[in-house]
């Protein structure tokens, strides 16, 4: 079977850049091995799920440029995992638990008071057929567990992590479906690998209990279980885990300026041996992409390399993929004039605006202003009329280096920096220089 990966969100909120991270990765896998990138939309929380997320995330990839080949929701998958219940719960794999959460919660207590793991006792098995149907009668609605095989080993090889070994009664018999007869993650998702034909799970190292878990399922419904790895999680700049990363994503980005490029170049190297390096061409990093150079540390996002790879992507950038976010007016040559002086296409609209004016007059001293008066009455317009100004200039007045280039600068654009004058003198126009420096001269 070729090569099947997918990104299974919940739609209860926005895509944030763990998820984005997740998704990417998932694409790049199938991506290198030439197969398929699905998305399932784990929409069975009827309650918090909500279309306009479900626009959202699709709006998401597409603009990351993560195309699939399909997609799949769980809420319309139902029967399906209905089906496996009842093949599970026939087999014995599936009991009925009767505790409350408060029950729970004091068992936990006292285990973790003896020093024990807080994992669940299996009481409910220790029910007689009476226990239970007077639980029944007393109107208490069970929820359901799944009976992990404590006989039966749990190993795999990580495709990040390497051989991993669990013991399993060291491990809670998870609770699969709620009273209400909702689901939880674990059935639903192993019943959805194994139709959807996934060869290859992909995910945070915190679902590594939780693919313990699911490879008795996949065993026990009689499936081969896909290859699992699982990436270190991501972490802010100072080294912890952050609130602040929960909340950034693509609208974020998007409204900060930051190219999707610029994203994806960040995040399919992030956490890896592989250094971080403004490459727009997704198909390049998919070429490199090697969970064999994926480490255990967890990985630093960082908002000033973000804008860092930004700024060098955008550098990159011709006028063909921008110009439909250019000011009016902007053409090619503004764009090649102004763009290695910003570090997002917002910002181009600033620079233009000292092109098309006006600009505000400094208050320069008199010797200044003589000079300044000199260059408006030599200014001669040409195909080069900064080189040509600047040669007359120093030949006449006998200055050079920054007291020759800085007023006029100064007079010209108003700011002390910026784009090649060079350039940027021919996009001004002869009429809008000449004013300029009139009135810095006098000013």
């Amino acid at each position: 079977m070729s090569t099947r990966t997918r990104f299974a969100p919940s739609p209860t909120g926005h895509l944030h850049v763990g998820n984005i991270r997740t998704a990417l990765h998932n694409w790049m896998l199938a991506r290198q091995a030439g197969g398929e990138f699905w998305l399932r939309v784990d929409d069975t929380d009827a309650e918090r799920s909500e279309e306009r997320f479900v626009h959202a995330i699709r709006k998401d990839l597409a603009w990351l440029g993560l195309h699939t080949d399909g997609e799949t929701r769980q809420s319309e998958r139902l029967a399906l995992y209905e089906e496996a219940f009842d093949t599970l719960r026939d087999a014995g794999r599936i009991y009925p638990a009767y505790e409350t959460q408060q029950e729970l919660e004091l068992k936990r207590k006292i285990q973790l008071g003896r020093g024990l793991p807080p994992i669940y006792d299996r009481g409910a098995l220790k029910l007689s057929d009476a226990e239970k149907a007077q639980h029944e009668a007393d109107g208490v609605v069970p929820h359901w567990r799944f009976k992990l095989g404590h006989d039966e080993a749990i190993a795999w090889d990580d495709g990040v992590r390497g051989t991993q070994k669990f013991e399993p009664a060291q491990l809670s018999d998870p609770v699969i479906r709620r009273a209400d007869g909702s689901w939880l993650y674990m059935l639903p998702s192993c019943v959805d690998d194994i139709e959807m034909g996934i060869t290859d799970v992909l995910r945070g190292e915190d679902h590594v209990s939780n693919t313990a878990v699911q490879i008795q399922m996949f065993t026990a419904l009689g499936a081969q279980p896909p290859r699992f790895a699982h990436e270190a999680l991501l972490v802010g700049r100072e080294g912890k885990l952050s609130k602040r990363l929960g909340s950034l994503g693509c609208d974020s980005f998007r409204e900060r300026g930051i190219e999707a490029q610029a994203l994806v170049a960040m995040l399919a190297r992030l956490g890896t041996a592989l250094p971080v390096e403004p490459i727009a061409d997704i198909e390049e990093l998919v070429e490199t992409f090697d969970l064999s150079t994926f480490g255990r540390a967890p990985a630093r996002f960082d908002d000033a390399e973000l804008d860092r790879v930004n700024a060098a992507i955008v550098h990159q950038m011709g006028f063909a993929q921008v110009s439909d976010r250019l000011p009016d007016g902007m053409d090619e040559s503004g764009w090649h004039a102004i763009r290695p002086n910003i570090s997002t296409v917002p910002e181009a609209a600033d620079w233009w605006r000292i092109v098309t004016g006006p600009v505000e007059p400094r208050d320069f001293d008199e010797e200044t202003r003589v000079f300044l008066a000199t260059a408006e009455d030599l200014l001669e317009w040409s195909d080069t009329p900064w080189q040509d100004l600047t040669a007359t200039l120093k030949e006449r007045t006998g200055r050079k280096g920054k007291a020759l280039f800085l007023p006029l600068r100064q007079a010209l654009t108003g700011r002390d920096f910026g784009p090649d004058m060079g350039e940027l003198l021919p996009l001004i126009g002869e009429d809008r220089a000449r004013d300029r420096l009139r009135k810095a001269a006098e000013s």
